[in-house]
């Protein structure tokens, strides 16, 4: 029978129920095969050994006939392509495993394969917003925490703006539709953070007065 990893969440994607007033808006997860792409750079690791294999195959082919120089140079296209097979499954377990939520009060990331974490942003963490839109509509939305706030690069890649390491900005990578998505956490922050903060000040004890 399937088993679901997470079905001790109460909400999916939240390690705890919403509180009172605090809806979801939207929820998804990094496509895989744009995050095999992205942030494993799964072509560049093909091309690499596309090239060592055509390069083992043109110096061979100076002392051997072509078919043994094609020879020479295969091993290193089915290393390739054992290499890209590997990183394709990690692409897809990590998809698979991350939950991105907005809520109309914080950007919740459910992510990790083998340590889980849920990172809680609320909207007044959050100095900007950037969107990178790809192609066919999948992109990546990056956010700048203010304040003190840091994140750790290592424990939060691939799911994290590339080579932001000093300040860690954490991202929806790699999501279809980013732009509607994109939208939708503009919309909800900035009504967020219009609402006003009202502080609750305990009445001060009306003085005395002396007797005339």
């Amino acid at each position: 029978m399937p088993h679901d990893d997470f079905a001790v969440e109460p909400v999916r994607g939240l390690p705890e129920a919403l509180p009172p007033g605090e809806e979801i808006l939207w929820q998804g997860r990094p496509d895989w095969w744009a995050l095999a792409k992205e942030a494993l750079a799964v072509r560049w690791v093909a091309g690499y050994f596309v090239v060592f294999a055509l390069w083992r195959a043109v110096v061979a082919g100076e002392t051997q006939p072509f078919w043994e120089a094609v020879r020479t140079g295969s091993p290193f296209l089915v290393m390739g392509a054992v290499a890209c097979g590997l990183l394709v499954l990690i692409a897809w377990v990590q998809a698979r495993a991350t939950v991105y939520t907005i809520t109309n009060r914080r950007v919740a990331m459910r992510i990790g394969a083998a340590l889980t974490i849920t990172l809680n942003l609320p909207y007044r963490w959050i100095g900007s917003a950037s969107l990178a839109l790809g192609k066919r509509g999948t992109g990546t939305i990056a956010l700048s925490l203010l304040g003190t706030t840091r994140l750790s690069y290592l424990n939060t890649w691939p799911h994290v703006r590339p080579w932001r390491m000093a300040r860690t900005e954490p991202a929806l990578r790699c999501i279809p539709d980013a732009a509607r998505v994109a939208r939708i956490l503009a919309e909800a922050a900035e009504t967020r953070l219009a609402e006003p903060v009202i502080a609750r000040v305990e009445a001060a004890a009306p003085a005395a007065v002396a007797a005339e």
